[in-house]
């Protein structure tokens, strides 16, 4: 209700003001989305341009054809390209859309209209949390699975040296007593020379026992023992078991996929198979448990980045400049390749058991944090 001079009432300005607000919140989310819907859309296809030409001559050589390369290879390839860049794909939208805004003194107008500079970063938040959302997701339970489809071309027609197999002084945990030690594992009929399993009780060892040979026999764990002894140690007392030229069939917590690796494993898996590998893997004492954790942990963090890069962005872009869009595109993506390579310095530390994995998956993360917090800052003065 209007009063009798005309005037609106304080109820009527508040919600007045309330909606523009609301108008102004929907068209930033808006401009935020399909500025970055967009760039996502561009980028993926010059990604597909460049990457067909490297990859042309194993299509040829290897007689691939033509519905494996588009549906198990370039299908796949999509997802998992933006899985990458989806943080960078933020920024980038960000300071164009806002550089725009900027430019056409929009940003002006909502300032003097008196809404504070911090709530004008609000829809921006809104907007990232969405892509982040969406990011962590497909990171950790989707982009996965089109993944594995992709790797498992690669290794099969242009990566073959991706397949590795443990066979040389290889050691394994059977379980918290029990140590297994083989000299050599052969892939190609799944046999061992030289095998022996050692079984604590605390520190004590209370068993030991020595193969010239095992071979995997049967699904699910069945192993064949042959030319075997057999120490067990009980206080002051052994007791000392040979069976030279017989065999024995046995069930150990070891399958012949325990003695292959893959490169690229880690991106062929979800994250709940992931840790499950992760506790599988610990248990055995297989050193690749920490580089899944780390990886986990990246999953993780990335999703976090989009929502570090997106205040940086504002606060590059949200200030008028003499020299437009094209120099804070230009410190966005400036800002971009350090974060990308500080991400990878910290991820390689973490892979060499140098740091702890979760504080360098995240360590680029907690710096370009301090970083918006500081640009933001700056930006509001």
């Amino acid at each position: 209700m209007e009063k009798a001079d005309g005037k609106k009432t304080g109820h009527q300005i508040i919600n007045y003001s309330a909606s523009i607000l609301k108008r102004l919140d929907i068209y930033i989310i808006q401009k935020y989305l399909g500025t970055f819907f967009f760039s996502m859309l561009l980028i993926t296809m010059v990604a597909i341009v460049i990457d067909f030409p490297e990859r042309i001559d194993h299509f040829i050589n290897e007689s691939v054809t033509f519905k494996e390369i588009l549906f198990d290879y370039y299908l796949n390839f999509i997802p998992w390209i933006n899985a990458i860049l989806w943080p960078l794909f933020a920024l980038i939208a960000v300071i164009f859309f806002t550089s725009r805004l900027a430019k056409d003194t929009e940003f002006v107008a909502m300032l003097s209209s008196g809404i504070s500079y911090y709530r004008l970063l609000l829809p921006y938040l809104a907007g990232a949390l969405v892509i982040a959302s969406l990011h962590w997701t497909g990171n950790n339970y989707i982009v996965p699975k089109s993944t594995r489809i992709k790797a498992e071309f690669e290794n099969k027609y242009i990566y073959k040296a991706n397949q590795k197999v443990d066979s040389d002084n290889v050691q394994f945990m059977l379980d918290p007593q029990s140590i297994a030690f083989l000299r050599y594992y052969r892939y190609r009929d799944t046999s061992a020379i030289d095998f022996r399993i050692e079984t604590y009780d605390g520190q004590k060892m209370v068993k030991y026992l020595s193969a010239q040979r095992i071979k995997f026999k049967k699904e699910p764990n069945i192993w064949t023992i042959e030319d075997y002894y057999i120490r067990t140690i009980s206080g002051k007392r052994e007791m000392l078991k040979v069976k030279r030229g017989e065999s024995l069939d046995t069930m150990l917590n070891l399958v012949p996929k325990d003695f292959v690796r893959y490169k690229n494993q880690r991106e062929m898996m979800t994250s709940s198979e992931m840790r499950e590998l992760i506790k599988y893997e610990r248990q055995k004492g297989i050193s690749t448990a920490n580089n899944l954790v780390v990886e986990l942990q990246r999953r993780n963090a990335d999703s976090v980045t989009i929502l570090i890069l997106t205040i940086i962005g504002f606060a590059i872009a949200s200030r008028k400049s003499r020299e437009g869009t094209g120099l804070n595109l230009a410190l966005g993506a400036g800002i971009g390749a350090i974060f990308v390579v500080t991400s990878r310095f910290a991820i390689a530390f973490s892979n060499s058991l140098a740091i702890d994995p979760v504080i360098g998956a995240w360590i680029p993360n907690l710096f370009f944090g301090l970083l918006s917090v500081l640009l933001l800052f700056k930006a509001q003065q």
